[in-house]
């Protein structure tokens, strides 16, 4: 059974930053993309950013583009999300997402990932 589990949510002050984890476990992630979504209240969930399965390319929202950075370690079966310079519209719950084996690119749409973790809540205060 895969597992993804997001740590490091919290409350911050707008302009802070806060690094988001999420380890997979259940199956190797090497051979996957992998992607961070969130959803603010009322809203639908929203695409944040990706990476391919070497960690080599990303691709991320225009909206936290030159604020947040994706990376990834396979030897750990983890993903990060160094989230720099947060706005109080970045206030969401934020999910990891894994792509099924061999699917090795990352991706922007949430129905090509075939796993997720429960989120974590980040709130960022004006």
């Amino acid at each position: 059974q895969v597992q993804l589990v997001e740590s490091g949510g919290g409350l911050v002050q707008a302009g802070g930053s806060l690094r988001l984890s999420c380890a997979t476990s259940g199956r190797l992630t090497g051979n996957s993309g992998m992607g961070w979504f969130r959803q603010a209240p009322g809203k639908e969930r929203e695409f944040v950013g990706t990476i391919n399965w070497r960690g080599d390319r990303t691709n991320y929202a225009d909206s936290v583009k030159g604020r947040f950075t994706i990376s990834r370690d396979n030897a750990k079966n983890t993903v990060t999300l160094q989230m720099n310079n947060l706005k109080p519209e970045d206030t969401a719950v934020y999910y990891c997402a894994l792509r099924k084996a061999y699917d090795y690119s990352g991706s922007s749409a949430s129905s090509d990932y075939a796993y997720w973790g429960q989120g974590t809540q980040v709130t960022v205060s004006s």
